[in-house]
């Protein structure tokens, strides 16, 4: 499935498909370690709820800004230097963030939180803004299938990462997980010094500004926004939730979670087979992800008006459904934001490719900041089954916007389309009777 058309994968595409699968793995397995145990390690550093949340955010919030500026001037740093020296600082991070419960209680816990995982999320943008990049790059005729197969490896990390992180916890305490997760992150700089290839390109003027002038765009952001929003959200606030409603443990609490990775993880790399076959399927694979990440949501807490009692099964289930949306509405957004790209003058390049990957990495980010800070605040001001309820509000408004725009875009081509006919008509049969006849007919 990753063969352009009647050619095999050079040695160049497998050493590029090879370096970028082990950066998707070995940063989302560190990313995805605190999640089982690290709210619940907080709150008995002096932590509240709504601080965790802001931990989290943080990570994100930087994420943001440095997807941006890095995403601008890729070229300029070059996209090899960028993975490796985002996977160095990121490693480093994971190690120091182990550290922390040596730390006095307190602010100085806090203040440490924020700060290691704001330069961690700038080495992680540096390391995914690159990645993105350098693979639609390399793969240009078939980037969604491309990204979708990636996201095996993606989905493996997110999956690997809370069961072996919250055993770890559980065996060895708190300094474990991120010490052998960070070493092994460590790892992969040298690794992908050696088999990731070189790449050239020259700078273009174009900028994220005119990438948010089109419509089109804009609303695609606003559904991966909502997408990383609930994420976020089920990162700061599930694993407390889980272990007070159903007492679990945290190495349960890990294997909770692998409900949400494993079906992101198997129906990613069909998905950018079929989004790559049939590109007029993307918009409605957005649309159908929205309905069931709200569906999801809606029913994870349940939504408390519905006066139905949370259960293990029921929580599984709908974080399954969850992370089935997730593929369905993800995957198109990426080839979706760059073919119009493309179709609005900007130049077929890594520039290009670089703003495309910083604007996604950003919306994402930015959700990644506002689903545990709003969340976390529902959370403790209302309930968690509340906040879950938000989220999926929001998914489904951005459903809502997809269905009005397509709908919007229909029209209009349906419009032109008869305005064509009618000059057509009007100029074979004249301004006479045939020509009134002929008009009557066709209204």
């Amino acid at each position: 499935c990753l063969k352009t058309p009647n050619q095999r994968m050079t040695r160049y595409q497998i050493l590029t498909l090879t370096s970028i699968a082990s950066v998707n793995f070995s940063s989302m397995i560190c990313y995805s370690i605190l999640g089982p145990f690290f709210p619940k390690e907080a709150v008995k550093k002096g932590a509240s709820q709504t601080v965790i949340g802001l931990i989290f955010g943080c990570y994100a919030l930087c994420n943001l800004m440095g997807s941006l500026v890095l995403g601008k001037y890729i070229v300029q740093i070059g996209a090899k230097f960028m993975l490796i020296s985002g996977l160095f600082v990121s490693s480093v991070c994971t190690i120091l963030f182990g550290l922390l419960d040596k730390v006095p209680d307190g602010a100085t816990f806090i203040i440490l939180c924020f700060i290691i995982r704001s330069v961690d999320a700038v080495g992680f943008s540096a390391a995914m803004t690159s990645s993105f990049a350098v693979s639609t790059k390399v793969f240009p005729n078939s980037i969604a299938t491309v990204l979708g197969s990636l996201e095996i490896f993606t989905g493996l990390g997110l999956i690997l990462g809370p069961p072996i992180g919250g055993w770890l916890y559980q065996s060895f305490g708190y300094e474990v997980p991120f010490m052998a997760l960070g070493c092994f992150l460590f790892l992969m700089v040298p690794f992908n010094m050696y088999i990731l290839p070189s790449f050239d390109a020259d700078p273009s003027k174009d900028s994220f500004f005119r990438l948010f002038t089109r419509l089109k765009i804009v609303l695609i952001c606003f559904s991966i926004f909502t997408l990383s929003s609930g994420l976020g959200f089920l990162d700061a606030a599930l694993s407390i939730y889980a272990i007070d409603t159903f007492n679990l443990s945290p190495g349960y609490v890990g294997l909770l979670l692998l409900g949400l990775s494993l079906p992101y993880c198997l129906a990613s790399p069909l998905l950018g087979i079929v989004s790559d076959r049939f590109p007029s399927t993307r918009p409605w694979f957005m649309v159908l992800g929205g309905l069931f990440t709200a569906t999801g949501f809606w029913f994870l807490g349940p939504v408390p008006i519905l006066q139905i009692k949370s259960q293990l099964w029921l929580v599984v289930f709908m974080l399954g459904i969850i992370g089935f949306s997730l593929s369905m509405t993800a995957i198109p957004t990426f080839p979706e934001i760059l073919d119009c790209a493309y179709e609005n003058g900007f130049e077929e390049g890594l520039s290009t490719l670089g703003l495309v990957s910083g604007l996604f990495g950003a919306v994402w980010s930015f959700g990644m900041f506002c689903g545990p800070t709003l969340g976390g605040f529902i959370t403790q001001q209302l309930s968690f089954e509340w906040a879950a309820s938000v989220q999926g509000g929001l998914a489904f408004l951005a459903v809502c916007i997809i269905i009005i725009h397509v709908f919007y875009i229909v029209l209009f081509i349906t419009t032109r389309i008869s305005d064509t006919l009618k000059k057509q008509i009007k100029q074979t049969f004249g301004s006479g009777s045939s020509w009134t006849m002929v008009s009557h007919s066709f209204r």
